[in-house]
Order: structure tokens, then sequence, then C-alpha cells
């Protein structure tokens, strides 16, 4: 019986199209030429951080990051950037008594922000909270603990193979992939994937039926 679902952040509740067209404006690039970029470097399983580094070779990601924090240009994350999915799925899941956990590969400030969105879960999280990030082990022990649920009764949600769907099966976890966004739609039907997750999924509102299952 699933008891909690826990959900990454990018491209499964947030869509990272703002993200991306404020590092294309801050590098001074067109915002088609980094999504191109950041495509390429998906297909070929690399970190995001490589389509930077492609337009500017040698940057250092997190100065960067300060600089623009400090420009007034850093983090923010609306409501607009929500997927239309998230609010319905996941009242739906705590209607059914279900624990509903979002924690992701975020900075604190995003965890801030995400919070401040009043989201219907009971815990908010990031690996800047947490110090430790994605695909390590220990970020999915952390998750097994806030899940507060054995690990078969409790399912990861999310769109990327390699840091969601194999460490969180690895760590015995149920999971749940999701088509959306690039890694979602490239590796959808990779047999990796097919054959590791236990569902595959085109809506966060898929998880309702599946827990009542």
């Amino acid at each position: 019986m699933i008891r909690a679902v826990i959900f990454d952040v990018g491209e499964t509740i947030t869509r990272d199209d703002r993200y991306w067209a404020s590092w294309a404006d801050w590098l001074d690039v067109p915002r088609h030429t980094l999504s191109a970029l950041v495509g390429a470097v998906v297909a070929q399983g690399l970190d995001n951080a490589e389509a930077l580094r492609l337009i500017r070779p040698g940057i250092d990601v997190a100065a960067e990051y300060a600089a623009r924090e400090a420009a007034g240009r850093g983090e923010h994350i609306e409501e607009t950037d929500l997927y239309d999915d998230v609010r319905p799925a996941l009242a739906a899941l705590r209607d059914l008594g279900v624990r509903v956990v979002i924690a992701g590969n975020q900075t604190t400030l995003a965890g801030e922000l995400l919070r401040a969105l009043s989201l219907p879960a009971d815990l908010v999280v990031t690996s800047g909270d947490w110090g430790v990030a994605k695909p390590s082990a220990e970020f999915f022990q952390r998750v097994i603990d806030v899940a507060e649920a054995a690990p078969v009764d409790t399912v990861y949600v999310g769109d990327h193979p390699a840091n969601d769907v194999m460490p969180a099966a690895a760590a015995g976890l149920r999971t749940a992939h999701i088509r959306r966004g690039p890694w979602g739609h490239l590796w959808a039907d990779d047999p990796n994937v097919m054959a590791t997750a236990d569902w595959r999924i085109d809506s966060l509102m898929d998880l309702a039926a599946i827990v009542s299952q």
C-alpha cells in the first residue's frame, strides 16, 4: 500500500523554461541557442551545466550564480512555473491520506521559494537544505527518512533516469517515471527505464489511481 509520494522538482513539478531563459539572457546569447545546447547535453547524458560551459568555456557556474543573485537576476519560482496538474494532483493524494513530500536537487533559496507557494505538501526540502544531492545514496536515505513510510510503500516521482528512477529504485523505493521535459521524453522508452520504473506516467494526476490500486 502506497503511504508516501515524493516528488522531484525540475521538470516534474516545475517547468525549466524561465530558468534557462534567464541564463541565456545573463550570458547574452539567444534563448534558443542555450535551449538547443541543453538538449544536446541531455542526449549525451551529461550534466546540465555543460551547456553553460559550451557557451563560455571555463565558466565558474557557482560564481556566476552568485553574481546573478547580487545583480537581482537570480532564482525565481512563481505560480506560473508550476505545471498545471501539480496542485490538483498533490491535493488529491493528500485527500487519499498519502504523505506528500517534494525533494529535489535545488538550492536552499529554491526551497524557500517553493515553500512560499504554499503547495499542498507535507514537506518541501532540497539538496541545498540537506547538503547532499542526487543521485547519491545518502540523498535517497534522507528521502526514506522524511517519507515516514517503508521504502516499499513509498513512490519517488521524477523525469530523470540517472538522478531519479535508477538511484531511487536502488534505495528500495518504488518509482514513477514521468514523460515530461527533455529528460522525461527522451528517455521514456529506454529499456532500462522501462525495466526499472514501477510505473510510467504522462501526468501527475495518474498517481491518485496508482495509490488507490
